[in-house]
């Protein structure tokens, strides 16, 4: 399969995965949105040729330069579901 037809339906299955994701958040379910939001993120990584540790290393340097208001979060009590915690 040529990589522009691949990129295309690539394209197409992100735009449609985008608008369920919205109908979700829409009724009420925001753990599916959220599922659904990783497998968005997945395909975009494979779109974009984003590897993994690219990626890591991207939150790494986020959770570094953020980390003064992570903290904060943490203090106020909110927690993240353990599907969203980053594993290193």
């Amino acid at each position: 399969m040529p990589v522009a037809h691949s990129e295309e339906r690539l394209l197409s299955l992100l735009a449609t995965l985008e608008e369920c994701r919205a109908v979700l958040t829409d009724k009420g379910s925001p753990e599916t949105a959220r599922l659904l939001s990783l497998a968005i993120l997945e395909l975009r990584m494979e779109l974009h040729r984003v590897t993994d540790s690219e990626l890591k290393a991207l939150c790494d340097l986020m959770v570094t330069d953020d980390q003064s208001a992570q903290s904060a979060k943490r203090d106020q009590g909110r927690r993240l579901p353990p599907y969203l915690k980053l594993v290193k």
